[in-house]
């Protein structure tokens, strides 16, 4: 009997696959569907921190001709956020008022579960170009499964479809994703003794206070197509201190910014860095360290890329921009022309609750498929 697409999607959901705990059991699930059908599969394992994550590139159609990109590649990450325990429907698919719930549900397994319903139909002789099922591990903790495609330089499509929840509107660029550390030493004392020691916590207040002057300046470089349309700034978390008594040694904080398209991590970085520099000239008695952790490139593919007006032309939606980070930057990076597309609203994703709406399910399978007829069989 064959699956449905909300069979398929019941199946997924099912399997625990929050980034922690690896991706090899879904792996596995969506290697068994597609042997049969016929591709080329490989599987494409690395370790993360102990822990054993799998890329699975699935190729329907003979080898690219020559060294250069061709065919349509149909994109999605197998890993999900951790869930809440109070969730007890969480790895259940529940449908209800014509939406799908579950962990996953929304991002990305329902645009993983309609590409294997469109590879499902695909009559490999008739290929003209090849069509790429590439699943991916660890997007939400740093892309790190495209990032290790991107290092091996394989596959290289000509077009990507990237599966995120974008309400069916095609996103044909994202920002960047920067993060960095800065790091504020002092002297530890008795907190009776003041003069005798220097607070960290205070150093990290002057540092902080400087971001925020930062931040005003870089309101002032604006790329209107997105919205904020500047470069923001961040700082998620804080720590610093051992007691209320004593005068704090150690205080750090985290830095995230997120960079418009075509704007260096740089740009950022070194102004920190000269923030660094210059309050460890005004406070002698503290050390400012500022260290860059993960840089991923904003994405960004022309409004009249032919990808881009097709899935307009299909979806009836006109593309647009989001200040998330995605995996186009890699598969740009692997020479395709990328852009993000998927049924379901990111801003239910990450959530308990997270569900996908039956009706854009269907349909965004119905554009799959008319893509892989356009690029893949029409050629």
């Amino acid at each position: 009997m064959e699956l449905s697409t909300v069979e398929l999607l019941r199946g997924l959901v099912a399997i625990d696959s929050v980034s922690r705990n690896g991706n090899a059991q879904l792996v596995d699930f969506v290697e068994a569907f597609l042997r049969p059908l016929g591709p080329v599969v490989e599987r494409l394992t690395y370790v993360d921190d102990g822990v054993q994550k799998t890329n699975l590139v699935a190729r329907f159609g003979g080898e690219p001709v020559g060294s250069g990109n061709a065919g349509l590649a149909l994109v999605g990450h197998t890993d999900t956020v951790p869930f809440d325990p109070a969730w007890s429907d969480a790895l259940r698919l529940a449908e209800r008022d014509g939406k799908l719930y579950g962990r996953g549900a929304c991002d990305t397994k329902a645009f993983i579960a309609c590409a294997l319903s469109v590879a499902r139909r695909v009559e490999v002789s008739k290929l003209r170009t090849p069509l790429w099922l590439i699943f991916t591990a660890d997007e939400e903790i740093g892309c790190l499964g495209a990032k290790k495609l991107v290092e091996r330089g394989v596959p290289r499509p000509l077009l990507a479809i990237v599966g995120e929840p974008t309400s069916l509107t095609p996103i044909r660029a994202n920002k960047g994703y920067c993060l960095g550390e800065v790091t504020v030493r002092g002297r530890e004392g008795h907190s009776a003794y003041p003069g005798r020691g220097a607070s960290a916590i205070t150093g990290a207040a002057y540092f902080l206070a400087e971001l925020e002057k930062l931040a005003v300046r870089l309101r002032q470089a604006s790329d209107d197509e997105f919205s904020p349309p500047f470069t923001t700034l961040n700082v998620g978390v804080i720590q610093g201190g051992k007691a209320k008594n004593i005068i704090p040694g150690e205080c750090s904080f985290t830095l995230e910014w997120r960079p418009t398209p075509g704007e260096p991590h740089s740009v950022v970085l070194d102004e920190v860095q000269a923030i660094a520099a210059r309050l460890g000239r005004a406070h002698p008695r503290l050390a400012f360290e500022a260290r860059l952790l993960r840089f991923d490139e904003a994405s960004s593919t022309p409004r009249d890329a032919e990808l881009v007006r097709f899935l307009e032309a299909q979806s009836g939606n006109r593309s647009s921009t989001v200040a998330f980070g995605t995996e186009a930057p890699q598969l740009t990076a692997l020479g395709a022309t990328a852009v993000v597309f998927g049924p379901g609203d990111i801003r239910t994703a990450h959530q308990t609750g997270e569900f996908v709406p039956i009706a854009e399910l269907e349909r965004c399978e119905q554009i799959l498929a008319a893509a892989v007829e356009r690029f893949c069989f029409s050629r």
